[in-house]
C-alpha cells in the first residue's frame, strides 16, 4: 500500500505544484549567465539549421517552376549562391552591419572574428551562423525570378556583391544600430530587411535582363503556359513545405533569446502566429483565384503561402492569431494579383518571388503598426523606401554595369537549347518537354 501511495503522491505533488502556478501565473525564476548563454546559443544553432534548410526548399521550388531543360542549372545556383554568401559573409558582411556607429550608415570592411564572452548572452559564432542563412536567404530570393535566360557567372558575381555589400548595408541600417533603427524602424525578422531586400534586386534585374523567349506575343500578352510549364508541381509543393518548416526558425530565432520563460512563450507564439499567417495566404489565394479566374490556382497557393509567410515576418510576436491570419491572407492576396500586375508590366519573374517577397514584405513591414502600438506608420514607410529604393537603384547600376560589359544574357540559341545544356552540360531529366 505505501508503494502505490509512493508511486502516486510525487506525481501528483507536481501536478498540484502546476495548477498553482497556473493560476498565480508562472514563477520568475532567475538562470546562471552561463546558462543563458548556452541556451541562447543553441536558440541560434538550431534556428540557423532550419533557415539554412530553406535553402533546399528555394532549390526545390525553382527547379520545380522552371522548364525540365533548365532543372540543372537551378542546383547549381542554389548550392554555388549559399556558398558564396557564407564566404562574402565571412570576409565583409557580418561587420559591415555589425561594425557600424550608432546611427550610422555603414560598418568596416573586415572579416568576422569570435569575441565571444559569457556577458554579450551567446556565443559570437553562433550569431554569425545565424546572421548568414539570412544573407544566403535573400540572395536565394533572385535565383529563381531570372531563371532559364541568364548566365550562371553573371549571376554568382552579384550574388557575392549582394551578400557581401548590400545586404549587409541595409541589414546595418536596423539590425546594426543604425539609423534607420535610431529612427524606430521595426522589422523583427526581415519583412524588408531580407525579403524586399531580395525582391528588389530580383525586380532590377528582371528589367534589364528582359522576359524569356516567346514568353509575351507581338500584342504584349502572356503567351500559352504551355512552352512554359513548371516541370514539377510535386517539387514546388515540396519546396513551399520546407521553406513553411525553415520558416519557424526564421522568425523564432530572431527573439534572440530563449534563456528565460518570457522569451520561451515568446517564441512559442512566433511559431504559433507564423504557421498561421502561412495558413492565412494559402486559404486567401485559393479563394480568390476561384471566385476571380474560375480555377483554385495550386501555383497561387503555393506562392500564397510565401506571400503570408513574408507578411508576418516583420512582426510575428504582437498579432494575436486572428490578426496573423488575416495579414497572412492579405499577403496571400497580394501575391495573386502581384503576379498579374508583373505580366501587365511585361515583367517575367519564373518562380513568382517578386510579388511574394518584395510586395508582400512591403505590406507585412506597413501592417506593424496594426499590432504594434509603439510602431510608427510614417517611419515603417521610411525604412520600406529608403531600402528598397537603394537596393533597386544600386543592384539596377550593378546589373546594367555586367549586361553592358561582359553580358549577363544567354544566346538566343542557349536559351533554345536549354541553360542545363549550355552552362552545366548536365541534363537533369531524361524525358525532356
Amino acid at each position: 500500500m505505501s508503494k502505490i501511495f509512493k508511486k502516486f503522491t510525487g506525481p501528483l505533488v507536481s501536478l498540484l505544484f502546476l495548477l498553482n502556478m497556473t493560476s498565480v501565473g508562472y514563477a520568475e525564476t532567475t538562470v546562471s549567465a552561463e546558462v543563458s548563454f548556452i541556451f541562447n546559443t543553441f536558440l541560434f544553432l538550431v534556428c540557423g539549421f532550419l533557415v539554412m534548410f530553406m535553402a533546399a526548399g528555394f532549390a526545390m521550388l525553382e527547379a520545380g517552376m522552371v522548364t525540365s531543360k533548365s532543372v540543372s542549372v537551378i542546383c547549381a545556383k542554389n548550392i554555388g549562391l549559399f556558398s558564396i554568401a557564407g564566404i562574402m559573409f565571412w570576409m565583409f558582411g557580418y561587420n559591415l552591419a555589425y561594425g557600424i556607429p550608432e546611427g550610422g550608415y555603414i560598418g568596416k570592411f573586415i572579416p568576422w572574428s569570435d569575441a565571444s564572452k559569457i556577458d554579450t548572452g551567446y556565443a559570437d559564432g553562433s550569431d554569425w551562423y545565424f546572421q548568414m542563412v539570412f544573407c544566403a536567404t535573400t540572395v536565394s530570393i533572385v535565383s529563381g525570378t531570372m531563371a532559364e535566360r541568364i548566365k550562371l557567372w553573371p549571376f554568382f558575381l552579384f550574388a557575392a556583391i549582394l551578400s557581401g555589400i548590400i545586404y549587409p548595408i541595409v541589414m546595418g541600417w536596423q539590425w546594426g544600430g543604425g539609423w534607420l533603427a535610431a529612427a524606430g524602424f521595426n522589422d523583427f525578422a526581415g519583412s524588408t530587411l531580407v525579403h524586399s531586400t531580395g525582391g528588389a534586386a530580383a525586380l532590377a534585374g528582371a528589367i534589364l535582363l528582359g522576359p524569356r523567349l516567346g514568353r509575351f506575343t507581338k500584342t504584349g500578352e502572356p503567351a500559352p503556359i504551355k512552352p512554359f510549364a513548371a516541370s514539377s508541381i510535386p517539387l514546388v509543393t515540396l519546396g513551399i513545405f520546407i521553406l513553411w518548416l525553415g520558416w519557424f526558425g526564421f522568425n523564432g530565432g530572431s527573439q534572440l533569446a530563449i534563456g528565460t520563460a518570457v522569451d520561451a512563450i515568446a517564441v512559442s507564439k512566433i511559431f504559433m502566429n507564423t504557421f498561421l499567417a502561412g495558413a492565412g495566404g494559402v486559404m486567401s489565394a485559393a479563394i480568390v483565384t476561384r471566385i476571380a479566374f474560375r480555377k483554385t490556382d495550386v501555383i497561387q497557393m503555393l506562392n500564397g503561402c510565401i506571400g503570408g509567410l513574408v507578411a508576418i515576418t516583420a512582426e510575428p510576436l504582437m498579432p494575436s492569431p486572428l490578426a496573423a491570419i488575416l495579414i497572412g491572407a492579405v499577403g496571400g492576396i497580394i501575391v495573386v494579383y502581384g503576379t498579374k500586375f508583373l505580366l501587365t508590366m511585361k515583367i517575367d519573374d519564373v518562380v513568382g518571388a517578386i510579388p511574394a517577397h518584395l510586395f508582400a514584405g512591403i505590406w507585412g513591414t506597413l501592417a506593424v503598426p496594426i499590432t504594434n502600438s509603439g510602431a510608427s506608420f510614417g517611419t515603417q514607410l521610411l525604412g520600406v523606401v529608403s531600402i528598397n529604393v537603394f537596393v533597386f537603384i544600386v543592384s539596377f547600376i550593378i546589373w546594367f554595369l555586367m549586361r553592358s560589359t561582359f553580358g549577363i544574357r544567354l544566346s538566343k540559341e542557349g536559351e533554345t537549347k536549354g541553360t542545363d545544356v549550355t552552362e552545366t552540360g548536365v541534363i537533369a531529366y531524361a524525358i525532356r518537354d
